[in-house]
């Protein structure tokens, strides 16, 4: 008797196939055996009065539901200049999306609803991403020349987004090795998605036409770190010029990344760095564990070609409906369709991310391209199944399936069962193949799923609505005067002042340098000091205090000043700050009596010590001259704290 398949322990013998490894146990001989490469598109908006082809005011965003007009689109895809379709358009326009865009007069115009040409290029804009293209050793270009970027998501109102390159070829510096640079884009930005559900998609069109800036890199980068750092790098590059939106939504990146034998997946909208090394780790062995795939699936059928799937719909009688999904599509009418998918036994619990098998892959894509919203399917390899066994027999034998065959059971509206069919064959299909060109979305948890077929050259072409702009050597180099400081100097300055590494995310993440700069500066305080006050203690503080106002990071300057002007100990900031940081308008002198700070000179701090010493030898026999020094300390810590140092206390309990 056959032993009976265990779709858990199949996904656990073809985790060890691929050889995966947790990404805190990989070293660089794990990413150099799988070919692990990898290149960054980093995103960030440009600090303008207004949007990049129009003159409606950048930076305004709803922050509620209401809204003064609704816009509904249906995107087709148009022929590039070499008359062939990009097969995203082709994508999406298969989805049959009823695009829905949300207007407020206050920050849309007719140009971004496609019904007015564009306006001359915002100059400010490209100012600002000259200057900083010229940061990131770029050449810039003689004549700028924008064209148009094909997006059928409906995330751009006119199914393009208008694109220009300002410099190409530079480089930016990391620890062990320098990055190379493609190019530096300025482009407008796109809406923020709503909703998307079945068949209906919701924007918001404020952050619709906000200058953007886009940094491409090469695939220089040959371990998760390395793009991680590579992207902070860039992001704080950007910062530091002031030129850029700070915030949530300012800055997102796209990021590259492949493995020997693999393809090019892009993963989309990587909200935050710390997640890069998981992200990158992971995909590449998707990737790795695709080719896997590949390998099992042509050992198997030599002739991928003559390949097919068959279907038989499936009535709600042939098995017990308990599955909550399953009985809303009953309550729907839903149609419930199984598949069969010959030799691929074993393949559906083949193990692709931690947590995710193949099968994931088709509930992504039926979600995106047939538009069944999730849960939409179920198969015979899942870890608990939701069909009983009996009832799966069953199904096995209307399909007239073998016992090297997989099935998939899907459910969702009759009109778009052809497109779920479809889209089920043609990623088997995908998988005689290895792995295939996608655009995938982050997760938090470092894993990924289907976004949408990666774009090609096909969806660029030039915008006939612009002229060319030149850009005369001169006014070049003028935009290259008064640059501020490289990110790379800054760093250095700051290991100079020994000011401790872990702060040095925070403070270039925050563009807090000048401003730290500025304080030692101008008030004369300890280097050391000031960039640890800003890279723990501020840090520390707006993790776990919320401002009752606006938080202007420019108090700080004169919060310093104060407890200079007034002669008061340094140590005390560290009292102040949680109170002026909850309360911005709150005077300082005012934060002082909240913690209870009297001003006692140092005389008669120090006049408590004698009688502290003859105490402590009444509580302690052990004739410990640190051990005393410690207790005296701790017993006038906080009469001292702003008014003396604790080393010059100390010094004074010692006799030094």
């Amino acid at each position: 008797m056959k032993n009976k398949f265990d779709p858990a322990q199949n996904y656990n013998n073809t985790l060890k196939a691929v050889g995966y490894v947790k990404r805190k146990e990989a070293t660089q001989k794990t990413y150099t055996d799988i070919g692990f490469m990898s290149g960054l598109e980093v995103h960030q908006q440009i600090d303008t009065k207004e949007k990049l082809f129009c003159r409606c005011p950048a930076g305004c965003y709803h922050k509620n539901e209401i809204f003064d007009a609704e816009v509904i689109r249906h995107m087709r895809p148009t022929l590039s200049e070499l008359g062939e379709y990009d097969g995203t358009a082709l994508m999406e326009f298969r989805t049959k999306k009823e695009i829905v865009y949300r207007i407020k007069n206050e920050t849309t115009c007719t140009y971004e609803v496609d019904d007015t040409p564009p306006f001359p290029l915002n100059r400010e804009a490209l100012e600002k991403a000259i200057k900083i293209s010229h940061l990131s050793k770029l050449k810039i270009v003689g004549e700028v020349h924008i064209t148009r970027k094909q997006y059928l998501d409906g995330s751009i109102p006119t199914g393009f987004q208008r694109t220009a390159i300002i410099g190409v070829e530079g480089e930016i510096p990391l620890k062990n090795k320098k990055i190379r640079l493609i190019q530096l884009s300025l482009e407008e930005d796109s809406c923020r998605e709503v909703s998307d559900i079945g068949h209906t998609r919701i924007y918001k069109t404020d952050r619709l036409g906000m200058p953007l800036i886009e940094t491409v890199t090469y695939p220089d980068m040959v371990n998760p770190d390395e793009v991680k750092e590579a992207c902070n790098y860039i992001r704080f590059l950007n910062r530091s010029t002031g030129l850029v939106r700070v915030g949530i939504g300012a800055g997102r990146e796209d990021v590259n990344v492949s493995c020997k034998g693999g393809t090019r997946i892009e993963i989309k909208g990587v909200a935050h760095t710390k997640w890069i090394p998981e992200l990158t780790h992971n995909e590449c062995f998707r990737q790795w564990a695709l080719l896997n795939i590949k390998k099992i699936l042509n050992e198997r059928v030599p002739d991928p070609k003559s390949w097919k799937i068959s279907h038989e719909f499936i009535s709600y009688q042939t098995t017990k409906v308990k599955y909550p999904a399953l009985k809303a599509a009953k309550a729907n009418n839903y149609k419930v369709v199984a598949v069969n998918l010959p030799d691929f036994m074993g393949i559906l619990s083949h193990f692709t991310q931690p947590g995710k098998v193949f099968a994931n892959e088709f509930t992504d894509r039926l979600k995106v391209i047939a538009c069944l919203e999730r849960p939409n399917m179920t198969h015979s390899e899942e870890f608990v199944p939701i069909i009983a066994e009996a009832d799966f027999e069953k199904i096995k034998k209307t399909l007239k399936a073998s016992e090297n065959d997989a099935q998939i059971i899907f459910w969702g509206p009759e009109a778009d069962v052809k497109t779920a069919l479809e889209t089920i064959e043609e990623r088997c299909l995908m998988a005689f193949a290895g792995v295939p060109n996608e655009t995938r979305k982050s997760l938090d948890d470092g894993t990924n799923i289907f976004e949408r077929v990666l774009p090609g050259a096909d969806r660029m072409y030039p915008d006939t609505d612009s002229k060319p702009i030149p850009l005369p050597n001169d006014y070049i180099n003028k935009l290259k005067e008064d640059l501020p400081q490289e990110v790379t100097e800054r760093y250095h300055q700051l290991k100079k002042w020994d000011v401790p590494e872990d702060t040095y995310t925070f403070i270039f993440k925050r563009n807090h340098y000048p401003l730290i700069v500025r304080i030692i500066n101008e008030l004369g305080f300890d280097p050391k000091f000031v960039g640890t006050f800003f890279g723990h203690t501020l840090k520390f503080v707006e993790g776990h205090y919320k401002p009752t106002a606006k938080f202007k990071h420019t108090i700080l300057f004169h919060l310093f000043k104060f407890v200079k002007e007034q002669n008061i100990d340094t140590r005390i900031l560290k009292q102040m700050l949680p109170i002026v940081y909850e309360h911005p308008k709150i005077d300082f002198e005012s934060v002082l009596a909240s913690i209870k700070f009297k001003r006692i000179e140092k005389n008669e701090i120090v006049s408590h010590i004698p009688f502290l010493k003859n105490k402590f030898k009444t509580v302690c026999r052990k004739d410990n001259t640190e051990i005393e020094a410690k207790w005296i300390m701790g017993e006038l810590r906080n009469t001292a704290v702003g008014n003396i140092s604790m080393t010059e206390l100390y010094k004074s309990i010692v006799g030094k």
